[in-house]
C-alpha cells in the first residue's frame, strides 16, 4: 500500500498531455477485435483497466500488441468470431471493460467467465444482464447480478427495443455491442444523452447506427445489426476526465497558469467544464479540429476566484465521473454549490458521493449529504486541509483528494494512491512537473 501526501503549492507551471481517452481506449481494443483486418489505434491509454480488457481480447482470439512506436496494433476475429476463453477474465479494477465485454461476448454462441477486484466484484451487473438476457444470453451471477459470472451466449441473438431506467453509456455501450452479432435491428432509448463514443465508433468501423433525438429530451439509437466492421485507424485524444484534476489544480493554486494539449471536448463529456465556467474559472478552449472524429481542443487554466452555483441534475450524464474533482474546486468557491442528480455516484468504484462527503468533512468543509444530492459549503479558498482520506480503492477519489491538498493550508494524506494506476498513469510525476508537492509517503 503506497499512501500519497500533498501539500499546499504555488505557481503550477507547463504543458501537458495527460494520458489518452479511457472510455475511447477500451471501445477501440473491442472494436478492432470485432472487426476483420488491422486496426491501429494512436494514444491509447496504457493504465490498467484498459490494459485488462487488452487481455481479455487477446483471450477472445484477436491478435493486439503494441509496436515499438507505440502504436498498438489488433487483428480482429470478426462479428461473431470470437473465440472462447480458456481462463477467467479478470477485468481488475474496471467496470467499464467488464460491462462492454459483456456485451461483446454475448453475441457469440461461447461461455465466459468474468472477475474483477475487491471493488469490481461488489458493484451491480444486474443492469447489464437485464437487457441482454432479453436478447437470449443466458448468466450465471452471485446474489444482485455480481461478479463473478458467467455468461453464456446463444446461437443465435435477438435483436431488441430497450429503454435505458437509467442513463447509461456503458449499458448502452453493451447492448449495441451485443446487437452487432444481432440480425435485425437493436434501438436503444435512453431517457438523457449519455458519451456516444459508441455510436460514433461503429460507424468508423462501417456499421450504420442512427441517432434521433425525441421530444422529452432523451435519444433513441438504433443499430442494424450484423455488419460487415473493418479495422481502422483511430486516433485517442487526451481524456478531458484525467484533465480535470490539473485543471482545477491550477485553479486553486494562487500563481498557477498551465496548458493541457490536444483534450477531447465532446459535448457530452465536457459538462465539468461548462459548470467551470458558471463558477467563474478562467478556462481558454482553443479548437484544434477533429481527430478520429473526435473534437479536439488546447486548454490553458489559471488560479481563479470561483463562486458557488447549482448544478442541475439534466448534466449528471455528461460529468459523471467529475463530480469528486467538482467537489474539491466547490470547497475553494465562495459560496454554497449544490450538485443534484448523484444518486449514480454510489455504485462506482465506491459510493463515491459517501466518499466525497466524508473526505471534504475531513478536510474541514461543511458538506450536506442526502441520496442523490450534495451541497459543499465553500471557504472562498479557505480550506483547512489536515485530513487522511480512504481512497477505497477508487482513484477518482484518490486524485481529487491530492488536488486538494494542493491549497490547502495543512497537508491531505490518501491512505493508498495504488489505483490511480488504472487510469492515469504517473499522475504523481506529472503533477510534481508542474509544481505541485506530492509525495510518496509509504511503501510501492
Amino acid at each position: 500500500m503506497a499512501s500519497l501526501t500533498s501539500r499546499k503549492s504555488f505557481g503550477l507551471k507547463g504543458r501537458i498531455r495527460v494520458p489518452g481517452d479511457k472510455s475511447i481506449s477500451h471501445r477501440a481494443l473491442i472494436l478492432g477485435g470485432l472487426a476483420v483486418g488491422e486496426t491501429m489505434v494512436d494514444g491509447l491509454l496504457e493504465g490498467e483497466d484498459v490494459l485488462c480488457t487488452a487481455a481479455a481480447m487477446r483471450a477472445f482470439g484477436a491478435e493486439v500488441h503494441r509496436d515499438q512506436s507505440g502504436i498498438w496494433r489488433i487483428h480482429g476475429r470478426g462479428v461473431g468470431g470470437l473465440d472462447e476463453p480458456n481462463q477467467v477474465l479478470d477485468l481488475g479494477n474496471s467496470g467499464t471493460g467488464a460491462r462492454l465485454l459483456m456485451g461483446a461476448a454475448a453475441g457469440n454462441p461461447i461461455t465466459t467467465f468474468f472477475t474483477g477486484d475487491g471493488s469490481l466484484v461488489s458493484r451491480p451487473m444486474a443492469r447489464v444482464i437485464e437487457p441482454l438476457e432479453r436478447m437470449g444470453v443466458r448468466f450465471v451471477a452471485r446474489a444482485g447480478g455480481r461478479l463473478p459470472l458467467a455468461c453464456l451466449g446463444p446461437e443465435t441473438l435477438l435483436p431488441i427495443d430497450y429503454t435505458l431506467p437509467v442513463a447509461s453509456a456503458q449499458v448502452k455501450s453493451a447492448i449495441l455491442l451485443a446487437g452487432v452479432a444481432a440480425p435485425g435491428e437493436t434501438t436503444v432509448i435512453e431517457p438523457h444523452a449519455t458519451r456516444d463514443h459508441t455510436e460514433s465508433m461503429l460507424r468508423q468501423f462501417g456499421a450504420t447506427v442512427r441517432v434521433e433525438a425525441r421530444d422529452d429530451g432523451g435519444r433513441a439509437i438504433t443499430l442494424v445489426g450484423e455488419p460487415e466492421l473493418t479495422g481502422q485507424r483511430v486516433r485517442v485524444p487526451a481524456d478531458p476526465s484525467s484533465a480535470a484534476f490539473p485543471t482545477v489544480a491550477a485553479l486553486i493554486t494562487e500563481g498557477s497558469q498551465i496548458q493541457l494539449t490536444g483534450v477531447g471536448i465532446n459535448p457530452l463529456r465536457f459538462g465539468l467544464y461548462e459548470v467551470l465556467a458558471e463558477m467563474g474559472a478562467d478556462i481558454q478552449v482553443d479548437r484544434l479540429g477533429d481527430g478520429g472524429g473526435e473534437p479536439l481542443a488546447d486548454l490553458t487554466v489559471r488560479f481563479s476566484k470561483m463562486r458557488g452555483v447549482d448544478v442541475p441534475a439534466s448534466i449528471a450524464p455528461r460529468m459523471i465521473d467529475e463530480y469528486p474533482v467538482l467537489a474539491i474546486a466547490a470547497a475553494f468557491a465562495d459560496g454554497a454549490t449544490v450538485m443534484n442528480g448523484l444518486a449514480e455516484l454510489r455504485v462506482k468504484e465506491s459510493d463515491r458521493l459517501d466518499a466525497t462527503a466524508r473526505g471534504l468533512a475531513a478536510c474541514g468543509i461543511e458538506v450536506e449529504e442526502s441520496a442523490d444530492r450534495l451541497v459543499v459549503h465553500g471557504t472562498a479558498g479557505r480550506v483547512p486541509g489536515g485530513g487522511t482520506i480512504a481512497a477505497n480503492m477508487d482513484h477518482r477519489i484518490a486524485m481529487a483528494f491530492l488536488v486538494l491538498g494542493l491549497g490547502a493550508g495543512a497537508a491531505v494524506c490518501i491512505d493508498d494512491g495504488a489505483t490511480i494506476e488504472t487510469s492515469f498513469p504517473d499522475f504523481s510525476g506529472l503533477m510534481r512537473g508542474l509544481g505541485a508537492k506530492i509525495t510518496q509517503e509509504g511503501p510501492a
